[in-house]
């Protein structure tokens, strides 16, 4: 039997998961000394609180100890253990780490290069072919034909998020302080890290630009707009890319604490990846 296991960058929750039939293991925040699981002990407003009342918060990837525990719990199975984009976090090396304690099972470690939505088209994608009974290999290779279709922006409204986690080239990072621009920051092929894509005036022409950059290339994907607490913004870019591409399927997610905490509140996410 196939089992998933995977991390709350797919943003599904514990419950979630049991209840779709794989496991999650939460990433983590730290806000004044304390950390917390996320989706399980803090949900997104309540950290978004904290943010505004001056709290600053880290984030970390799932504790070893909770991979094999999870990885223990479903031995007897061939797992798939799916982690979000390496570089963007320690998780596919803690997984690697994991894995190596157990010499006969049989574990298959993922880099999905992404997060966010495309990670939760993979774990959707992979759960519905081990409905239909697809064998380990056509799995794997379906997974990594679908990461290399994946791209990934992201529009903060609070740059400082991103200097602060590290997480962009220096080059991206000195945009923090230009004022009254819209940043786009678009992570980097192999996942690792997020880079300087455009600078435009409002977040209106920031949309315009990427319609403009996907002309010609959503012939046959889904694409993915995942907010920090700013629907209205995440419901205007879908309705522009609505007006551009009449048949593209377009879904709304919530980001979660770690990624509210990277992002920054009111961040938007546009990401795509072939169906």
């Amino acid at each position: 039997m196939l089992k998933l296991i995977t991390d709350t960058s797919c943003l599904y929750s514990k419950e979630e998961a049991k209840k779709m039939g794989f496991v999650v293991n939460p990433l983590s925040i730290t806000i004044n000394q304390k950390t917390y699981h996320e989706f399980e002990e803090i949900n997104a407003h309540e950290f978004v609180e904290l943010i505004n009342e001056g709290a600053q918060a880290k984030t970390s990837q799932p504790a070893i100890g909770e991979i094999i525990d999870s990885i223990e719990a479903n031995v007897n199975d061939e797992i798939i253990l799916l982690t979000m984009a390496d570089g963007l976090s320690g998780t596919y090396q803690t997984c690697l780490s994991a894995a190596s304690h157990f010499d006969n099972a049989k574990i298959h470690v993922v880099n999905s290069k992404t997060l966010c939505g495309p990670h939760q088209y993979l774990v959707e994608m992979i759960l519905q072919m081990i409905k239909d009974n697809h064998n380990i290999q056509d799995i794997l290779a379906k997974i990594n034909q679908k990461i290399e279709t994946i791209e990934s922006f992201l529009l903060p409204a609070d740059f400082d998020y991103l200097k602060r986690g590290g997480r962009c080239t220096p080059l991206a990072a000195a945009l923090g302080g230009l004022l009254k621009i819209q940043p786009i920051v678009v992570q980097t092929k192999d996942g690792k890290r997020l880079d300087k894509f455009a600078t435009c005036r409002s977040y209106e022409l920031a949309i315009k630009k990427l319609i403009s950059h996907y002309e010609g290339k959503l012939n046959n994907h889904i694409l993915y707009i995942s907010h920090a607490f700013c629907l209205d913004k995440a419901e205007k870019a879908k309705l522009m890319f609505e007006n551009k591409f009449k048949n593209l399927e377009i879904k709304i997610l919530d980001l979660s604490c770690a990624f509210i905490a990277q992002g920054g509140p009111e961040c938007v996410a546009i990401q795509s990846v072939a169906k």
